[in-house]
């Protein structure tokens, strides 16, 4: 599966999740490895796992930057990023280094079309 994180910004803070498009096809999560709080990331690059009853999936940084939080509720309950991926199955948040770098994501739209072509 591609790349399906999704990044909301709060000035220079960009909060990290997967897509509710991304969910649906990995289904029942069950696990979520996350960096620790410090962890300095780059766009593009691999920043922890999530796995599923099937298949464990990399995820990827949206933006570079310092992982400022990370959502501790989610090892003892990963399935919200199933119920909820959008608001209490956000993944990290990430003190950005370079905000520009949000130019280069799909917007809403963009991404809709995008896996609309996908399938």
């Amino acid at each position: 599966m591609e790349s399906h994180e999704w990044a909301r910004q709060e000035e220079d803070v960009a909060t990290i999740g997967i897509t509710d498009y991304a969910q649906a096809e990995i289904q029942d999560i069950v696990y979520v490895e996350l960096p620790e709080v410090g962890m300095h990331v780059r766009q593009k690059t691999e920043f922890g796992v999530i796995e599923s009853v099937k298949a464990a999936f990399d995820l990827y940084a949206p933006v570079s930057g310092e992982v400022i939080a990370v959502n501790d509720m989610l090892v003892d309950a990963p399935e919200h990023v199933n119920i909820s991926p959008y608001e209490d199955g956000w993944l990290i948040k990430i003190r950005m280094a370079a905000p520009a770098e949000l130019g280069a994501l799909l917007d809403a739209d963009s991404y809709q079309a995008h896996i609309a072509d996908e399938n």
